[in-house]
């Protein structure tokens, strides 16, 4: 197991890295759940998304002469599989739930992300593990609909749950790989990867599924608006920091800061900004929402206020 850098400044940096690719993420639900609205199918807009995230991604690489190591690249295709298994179940479990039940569901990798680093054997700090639970309190408030028929659950939230299964294995292992390999190289496969896969899928479907018929969708500005944004921003730029700068944060630590991204789901939602997206929320989602902050605090606040507890006992004694 490759041991994790401990060096605080960068530790710093990397948890406001994480908090800033949190909210890149939040948003990037309506505009999936935006361009889907737009008759764009699940697989083009995948597809698309993801190319111009590669591109984007290749042609940085190489103007910054990184390396490409054939470990890196095999690293990143490992990683591409998985995010493929995410987002195509996300993505299409989009067409039957909302965008802010579809990011809750989403954020419970941060429990099956810890469950996961057991498999690997990496250590679970006290913290980490009791900041999980409290943040998987949350979710369960921020999902849970009172009086609907088995609680508001259906096919789109059931599909978006295997999305957060194959989360907690992505993170885990981007937490492995960042640390031997280059977070540009790995961030480029990954993104190529679910690119080249995400067409070959897409090709092999009927209409309204395939590539047929995109010319009405394609020629609204908003689509093109919404996919660059996916593109260079949600997969670009968040996949080559997620790559970069989670090899300075635990598995466990690192999905705690992530699922702040439902919450930024949840507000965009609310806030309708996102033409034909406004959804809201009650005193009881607010209150999950406002318990997955306070486990964020609990995993980056929690061995401070520990340490700093028992010197007070100590002096004491």
């Amino acid at each position: 197991m490759t041991s994790m850098p401990t060096d605080p400044g960068k530790h710093r940096l990397a948890v406001v890295a994480m908090c800033l690719l949190a909210l890149v993420w939040g948003a990037s639900f309506a505009a999936m759940k935006f361009t889907i609205n737009s008759s764009l199918s699940v697989g083009v807009m995948l597809t698309l998304r993801f190319s111009l995230g590669a591109v984007c991604l290749w042609v940085l690489a190489r103007a910054f002469r990184v390396p490409f190591t054939r470990q890196a690249m095999l690293d990143g295709v490992v990683l591409g599989l998985w995010l493929t298994v995410v987002f195509w179940f996300q993505a299409d479990g989009l067409r039957f739930t909302t965008t802010a039940k579809s990011g809750f569901i989403t954020g419970l990798y941060v429990l099956f992300t810890p469950l996961v680093s057991l498999l690997f054997r990496d250590r679970l700090k006290l913290s980490h593990a009791l900041g999980a639970l409290v943040a998987t309190a949350g979710l369960y408030l921020l999902v849970h609909e009172p009086g609907a028929p088995l609680g508001g659950w259906n096919r789109g939230d059931t599909e978006t749950l295997v999305c957060a299964v194959a989360c907690g294995f992505h993170i885990v292992l981007t937490a492995h790989y960042s640390r031997r390999s280059s977070g540009w190289v790995l961030a480029t496969f990954q993104v190529a990867v679910v690119a080249l896969i995400s067409f070959a899928i897409t090709a092999c479907l009927p209409a309204p599924h395939g590539f047929q018929n995109l010319r009405v969708p394609l020629s609204d500005p908003g689509v093109w608006i919404a996919l660059a944004y996916q593109g260079f921003l949600a997969t670009a730029l968040a996949f080559w920091g997620m790559s970069t700068f989670q090899a300075y944060l635990g598995a466990t630590e690192a999905a705690i800061i992530y699922s702040m991204e439902p919450v930024y789901t949840a507000l965009i939602a609310m806030s309708g900004w996102v033409p034909g997206i406004h959804e809201r929320l009650g005193a009881v989602q607010l209150t999950g929402g406002a318990l997955l902050f306070a486990a964020m605090l609990l995993a980056e606040l929690g061995p401070r206020w520990l340490k700093a507890w028992n010197s007070e006992g100590d002096a004491i004694g």
